[in-house]
């Protein structure tokens, strides 16, 4: 008898258990086939770089972390650190030791429903304990292992006595957002700090945390901890909004504004204030203004901007800033006319993903510059020296370079953006790249400002580029010698094109390739051949209604059927198929509910998965599932 009551209570536990979903996807349930599914090649990458060396830089691990849950590959991950663990043991600090341990315990609390029904009330508290080894390693005072550790003590059922440890957990992330990776993390805990106050009967206190998440009340499919807003009128933003002085009382950086940054240099005489771009809209402009003047009371009148290209997003608020003082000098480049000419034939829809409904492309279009820079250039402004430079550039051919040489100071707008100008346009150079780079570090300069946040977080030193570099060049040929042989552009992606010098590479580097490898091959392939393309791409005229129907009347499949099929695909982290499927699917069945459900929640996964490394991808699949995200604040919330 005692055991029956003993096997009962272990299927009420695991029935709980599996409702709550512990962490991640609730599609977690299926481990893929070995053989039978295609690695990703960022998975492949990330595995690869992880095991020459214990990451200096723990995002790498953390990444890596996060393409196992997102592959379904959880079991696979946790034999894989554990590997790991054992392989570096005596070497790894107890930070680093923690970290593994964490991303370990993570993965286990994915796995939760692939665990055989009596054996998971064991192997939840054996996961609990890896989590408060990490915690114990750090003094707890490691912010990822505290996060991890609340959201799944949040998350287990309660008569495993967790929700007093769990609420402390979290109210300790919230005390010290400062140490998170960055303010996105704390998107999760206000929402499990919600869930657990709406169980304690708290329902002020679980409102107000439900409210500073962002997410509606209910079940989630996803898990976010991007630092990346998106909102219907003003577009993407890569970070929360702050104001920072990267030269103290001289020059500002003013990011989360909207979708570029925003610099301003107070002159030496303290007498003129100078722009680096004028952003993407007048509003933003202006508030980015104002938010300075804020800052500094006595903000002298702006007499100069310098622009880097002319981008929707570095002159579209233009005008804002002729308001200010119609006497405002623009400078920018001569051939500035011919990236406005790229400029014009956009897709509109696309636009107002990345900009914002309140985007309108005639701003961008009556941008003029006053002067034109088409050679080296001094320029001084109210006693502060500007040498200005023009550079092909691997976005744009119209950049200009922008250097403050006696403060050591160089912005270099988006000459390194990783997609190599805006994949829905034709643009884009990676040997004017791989220029830029050379360019960059003959001038020697002490700190590089970028035209996004997260590109002066990645690429911010010459030495850095300076190894990059080498790795780049070695993939553009790798690319040009495979297309040669006839391999389809989806082959080289799946080749998981790793440079033989890539291990000797600092993990800075390892990172910035990552974000650069898919990029540079979509361009590579795109400006190297024609609309008939290896692999016989390109000679159909066939549409997503034509392979809609082609399911549908030809293979006899119900639109059922087809869902059904596609939630196998993303439980098995076939995400971009199943995407696919679904919009074939959509075209044919353009009002099924099974369809419309399932193809929003590969596109909620495809934002998931690419969240930390690909924030175009994040936008655009943001608009195919109709996902708002809302910008996180870095100040903690008031009790």
């Amino acid at each position: 008898m005692k055991r029956l009551l003993l096997c009962f209570y272990a299927l009420v536990v695991a029935v709980a258990l599996g409702a709550a979903g512990i962490i991640g996807s609730s599609h977690a349930n299926m481990e893929p086939s070995p053989g039978l599914t295609a690695e990703p090649a960022e998975l492949a990458y990330l595995k690869q770089v992880n095991r020459w060396r214990p990451p200096s830089d723990p995002q790498l691990l953390f990444l890596l972390m996060g393409q196992f849950a997102s592959a379904g590959r959880y079991q696979e991950g946790i034999a894989y650190f554990g590997d790991l663990l054992s392989r570096f043991g005596p070497e790894l600090s107890p930070p680093q030791r923690a970290q593994y341990l964490t991303a370990i315990a993570a993965l286990r609390a994915g796995r939760t429903d692939d665990v055989f029904v009596l054996k998971r009330m064991g192997w939840v508290r054996d996961t609990l304990a890896l989590l408060d080894e990490a915690k114990q390693l750090t003094h707890d005072e490691m912010f990822v292992a505290r996060w991890m550790s609340g959201i799944v003590r949040a998350k287990v059922p309660r008569f495993f006595g967790e929700g007093d440890a769990a609420l402390t957990d979290l109210l300790w992330c919230v005390e010290h957002a400062s140490k998170a990776p960055d303010a996105g993390w704390l998107r999760e805990v206000y929402a499990k700090l919600a869930d657990v106050y709406r169980e304690r009967g708290n329902e002020a206190e679980a409102q107000r945390f439900q409210s500073l998440s962002g997410y509606p009340p209910g079940k989630r499919e996803v898990l976010f901890t991007t630092n990346f807003g998106e909102e219907t009128g003003g577009g993407h933003t890569f970070a929360a909004r702050t104001i920072r002085e990267a030269v103290p009382g001289t020059v500002y950086v003013l990011s989360g504004f909207e979708f570029t940054e925003y610099y301003f240099v107070i002159s030496g005489d303290r007498k003129e204030l100078i722009a680096i771009d004028a952003g993407t809209r007048p509003d933003s402009a202006r508030a980015a203004y104002e938010a300075l003047k804020e800052r500094v009371p006595a903000l002298p009148m702006l007499t100069t901007v310098f622009v880097t290209h002319a981008h929707w997003d570095h002159v579209g608020g233009h005008q804002a800033f002729r308001d200010l003082n119609p006497g405002v000098r623009f400078y920018g480049r001569g051939n500035y006319a011919e990236e406005q000419a790229h400029n014009k034939v956009a897709n509109p829809a696309m636009l107002a993903l990345f900009f914002g409904s309140n985007f309108h492309l005639d701003d961008v279009l009556s941008y003029k510059p006053d002067a034109t820079i088409d050679r080296p250039t001094d320029i001084v402004v109210g006693g502060t020296h500007f040498r200005v430079l023009p550079a092909r550039g691997g976005e744009t051919d119209d950049a200009l370079l922008i250097q403050m040489p006696d403060e050591g100071v160089l912005f270099v707008g988006d000459i390194l953006m990783p997609y190599l100008g805006a994949p829905f346009v034709s643009e884009g150079s990676i040997d004017g790249l791989l220029q830029s780079i050379d360019q960059v570090g003959e001038l020697h300069p002490r700190q590089l400002l970028h035209g996004h946040e997260p590109l002066t977080r990645v690429f911010a030193t010459t030495a850095m580029l300076g190894e990059l570099r080498i790795q780049l060049a070695w993939l553009r040929d790798e690319i040009l010698r495979m297309m040669t042989e006839g391999a389809e552009r989806g082959a080289i992606q799946q080749a998981n094109l790793v440079p033989p010098t890539l291990p000797a590479s600092t993990s800075n580097v390892h990172l910035a390739y990552l974000l650069m490898r898919e990029n540079v091959i979509n361009r590579v392939f795109q400006q190297n051949s024609g609309y008939w393309q290896n692999g016989l791409r390109g000679l159909d005229a066939l549409t997503n209604a034509d392979f809609g129907a082609a399911l549908s009347d030809d293979f006899g499949l119900s639109d059922e059927q087809i869902a059904s099929a596609a939630q196998r695909m993303i439980k098995e982290g076939k995400l971009e198929m199943a995407a696919t499927v679904m919009r074939w699917s959509k075209a044919r069945y353009p009002g099924s509910a099974p369809v419309e459900a399932t193809r929003k929640l590969a596109y909620l996964k495809l934002m998931e998965k690419y969240q930390a490394f690909n924030p175009f991808k994040f936008i655009v699949y943001g608009g195919q599932a109709a996902q708002s995200v809302r910008q996180m604040s870095l100040t903690p919330p008031q009790q």
